[in-house]
């Protein structure tokens, strides 16, 4: 029966590259910390290009707690036109502790519920950064410290899937923002300072999406 489902998914993925034209669809997954901008930047590429959202935004974190994605977004740079999915994953954390959620008023039965979410969010992010991206789009706050076992880890694991990487530096609108500092923490791979709330810089943005994911 497994013999059959594998021969079976190989002749489906024959069929469909033979009627794609060559053209590849590359499925890139946003990831960071939570409250880097992860949806923000998602929300504002797909309305640039498509005039949909991915999903809300919050101040809270863990806003976003399953992965959604969105999906055939053209981006044309220079004469050449760039096709994406792009997947708006949770943010991941070691701990999802609930009483941060209380801080923000929410009921403790609302905050239990949402750490739990949170938590179960985590695994799917890391589910599909093992298995289902072709690339990876990291957002870090630009005023917060990158020096974190998250960014350490997160980013090794991206590098040991010899995975395509650009690392956003975000909220460079922020007064305190550093985009240097990220530098200094990632120097083996590209930094593009923007910010996705005001949207600074995304022509940038744009351009180098197209160069390491086209």
């Amino acid at each position: 029966m497994g013999l059959l489902t594998g021969l079976r998914n190989s002749i489906a993925r024959m069929t469909s590259s033979l009627f794609a034209g060559g053209e590849q669809q590359r499925r890139i997954g946003i990831y960071g910390p939570p409250n880097a901008g992860k949806t923000t930047l998602a929300n504002r590429i797909a309305r640039d290009w498509t005039g949909d959202a991915v999903g809300p935004e919050s101040h809270i974190p863990h806003e976003t707690r399953r992965a959604r994605r969105k999906e055939d977004i053209e981006i044309e740079r220079n004469g050449k036109s760039v096709s994406i999915d792009i997947v708006d994953t949770p943010g991941v954390a070691t701990k999802v502790d609930y009483t941060e959620f209380l801080e923000h008023d929410m009921e403790e039965d609302d905050a239990v519920r949402r750490s739990r979410e949170a938590t179960e969010g985590v695994a799917e992010a890391m589910h599909w950064l093992r298995e289902d991206v072709d690339g990876v789009i990291y957002v870090l706050d630009a005023a917060e410290d990158p020096f974190t076992q998250v960014n350490t880890m997160l980013v090794g694991i991206i590098e040991s899937q010899d995975l395509p990487v650009l690392i956003f530096a975000n909220k460079i609108d922020l007064d305190e923002a550093s985009v240097q500092r990220i530098n200094n923490a990632f120097p083996q791979h590209e930094t593009v300072p923007l910010s996705a709330l005001e949207g600074d810089n995304m022509d940038e943005v744009y351009d180098k999406i197209a160069e390491y994911f086209g």
